[in-house]
């Protein structure tokens, strides 16, 4: 049986229901398949997005970068002089991240933060002041757009994209009191005054669990916690098109993913049940 496709005017009024207003500031992550069809594909649901925030809001997501090499390849001297140099305007959305953050990253008027990995692009009224100043150190952490989203009140929508993706998470992570932490240090090619130059960073270990002891006890922490702050109601649950889809207060999610973490694995930790 053949589905109706949904159009921008069911779209917008599906997220409206689901809680997203006008002025909002929201971050978005999409499984554009479980849609199911549109009509006029992702630039539909980019079109219904910004028609929900209005003129007043903004939409944000993650980018990471497209650069097709392991991290191996930068310490590779026969191949390090080959890495591209990182340049925003033309740095594509890493390709995990789905169709929806590259639509937006290349949406008229959309800007891009300076950093290469833990990047995000931003179409609307606050979204010069969201991609600014994004610090090269900790990217995930204070002064980042991930900080200013939860700062300015704002919003996380899944849009039929697994809870285990949420970045904002990286920043609950970075915030914890957790014991063990690991640290990365690592290097990327900018142009400085007109010149390439290898830039260093220094970031906790955000491709797994941040600790050891998460990565071994409970490596799936990122749903628990979501599912926890739907069960205290910093967050709700519906449906838009085909796709399930959760709308999470940015600020709730965030001091209930600390307050998670803190509680099981920071020093002061809970005892465990027996």
């Amino acid at each position: 049986m053949t589905m109706t496709p949904a159009t921008r005017t069911r779209l917008r009024e599906e997220l409206r229901r689901l809680g997203l207003c006008a002025g909002d500031v929201v971050m978005v992550h999409a499984g554009i398949r479980s849609l199911g069809p549109v009509l006029g594909g992702v630039n539909t649901v980019v079109q219904a997005l910004l028609d929900a925030v209005g003129d007043t809001g903004t939409l944000m997501a993650y980018m990471d970068w497209e650069i097709g090499a392991d991290e191996e390849d930068f310490e590779n001297e026969s191949l390090r002089e080959e890495i591209p140099t990182f340049d925003k305007r033309i740095a594509r959305a890493a390709r995990d991240h789905g169709i929806l953050a590259e639509t937006i990253r290349t949406w008229p008027g959309a800007i891009r933060s300076d950093h290469p990995d833990a990047g995000m692009s931003a179409i609307g009224s606050r979204a010069e002041w969201l991609c600014a100043d994004h610090p090269l150190q900790y990217g995930y952490g204070p002064g980042s757009p991930l900080h200013k989203l939860v700062e300015s009140g704002g919003k996380v929508l899944m849009l039929g994209a697994p809870l285990e993706t949420i970045t904002l998470l990286h920043h609950v992570e970075h915030l914890a009191n957790i014991p063990g932490k690991r640290i990365i240090r690592y290097q990327r090619p900018f142009l400085v005054e007109g010149e390439r130059r290898w830039v260093s960073f220094e970031e906790f270990d955000t491709s797994d669990p941040v600790t050891d002891e998460l990565l071994t006890s409970c490596a799936n922490f990122f749903t628990l916690i979501a599912e926890h702050c739907l069960a205290e109601g910093g967050g709700c649950a519906g449906k838009i098109a085909q796709a399930p889809t959760y709308l999470f207060d940015a600020r709730r999610l965030v001091k209930c993913g600390v307050t998670w973490l803190e509680e099981r694995y920071g020093s002061g930790k809970l005892p465990t049940a027996r």
